[in-house]
């Protein structure tokens, strides 16, 4: 089990809560991903539907650079759980925003929370559910666990998009490109063009404004297009979330945009930070313009009231 001094020894062993279109395919992303998991347990209120999801999932073990033990369990086994993943709740529908789904969502994370500290739990929780930030916040609030091992999976998702059409529209590799979405997972985030480069030169020196701020809107609105067409999102937050635990796993000390708490203003919100072993180690102060600045507040303000809704939603 994970300890978070140091010269301990991770078993590394991972829980999903929720094994719906999200769930299921961050368990495939870690067999086909080289991550250092162990075992992975599935939770989810459809006990068959878990069971299924389980099956299916060791048929491919034969194929996969991972073999993993792979079980459908309960809260009861989150207590040597290192890291616990959360994307239960309801989903967003065609035409509903991130901030619809509070209502629904709240009560249900406050009784997961609960389930999972009953049993002991001292890991890491990975929130991905919707509305992101606030309910990592509502997480943290319900666990207890300190702040820096209550983390969501943020705005890495986004940011990966803002990448790739960056790199579309230059001609070269994503991975030349280093940019970031930040603020709330959600119709307030907004890239950092003030800090977004390719190889050491300033994004916004090679495209136009008009361009940077249609590229903007298209990796934030990309979810809901995806929705629109297919009813769901989950290849690329599979993907994006088995990074996030590789992080962890391997104490990279990667810097991510992920949702992680800002005592500043006291909540949580995506903005880069340093993620290890420990969970988050530090959040970035990083220098923004005016306009980010004031974007940044934007986005906090509307947090800061769906976490007071929320509280008094699930009190």
């Amino acid at each position: 089990m994970l300890k978070l001094d140091k010269g301990c020894v991770m078993a590394n062993k991972i829980m999903i809560i929720g094994t719906g279109n999200v769930g299921s395919s961050i368990a495939y992303a870690m067999l086909n991903q080289q991550t250092d998991v162990n075992e992975l347990i599935l939770v989810d209120i459809d006990t068959a539907d878990a069971e299924g999801e389980v099956m299916d999932l060791c048929d491919a073990l034969v194929t996969t650079p991972n073999f993993i033990k792979i079980k459908a369990g309960t809260y009861a086994d989150a207590k040597d759980c290192d890291i616990i993943i959360i994307t239960a709740g309801v989903a967003q529908q065609p035409g509903e925003t991130r901030m619809d789904l509070l209502a629904k969502n709240a009560l249900i994370f406050k009784n997961i929370s609960s389930n999972i500290m009953s049993n002991h739990f001292s890991g890491i929780i990975l929130v991905v559910s919707n509305p992101l930030d606030v309910l990592t916040y509502l997480t943290w609030h319900y666990t207890g666990l300190p702040t820096e091992q209550v983390i969501g999976s943020g705005t890495v998702l986004d940011s990966a998009r803002l990448c790739f059409r960056i790199a579309k529209r230059l001609g070269v590799s994503p991975r030349s490109v280093h940019a970031l979405q930040v603020g709330e997972h959600g119709d307030t985030e907004f890239a950092l063009w003030s800090s977004a480069e390719v190889s050491g030169q300033l994004v916004s020196e090679l495209i136009n404004h008009t361009e940077l701020s249609r590229i903007e809107a298209d990796a934030r609105n990309r979810a809901y297009e995806i929705i629109d067409r297919k009813g769901a999102t989950y290849y690329g937050i599979g993907a994006c979330v088995t990074q996030i635990v590789n992080c962890i796993l391997e104490d990279e000390c990667r810097v991510l945009p992920v949702s992680n708490y800002d005592y500043a203003t006291g909540i949580y919100n995506s903005f880069p930070a340093v993620v290890s072993r420990q969970g988050i180690t530090r959040r970035l102060d990083l220098k923004l313009s005016e306009s980010e600045l004031y974007k940044l507040q934007t986005s906090t303000n509307l947090i800061k009231a769906s976490i007071g809704e929320a509280l008094r939603l699930t009190t």
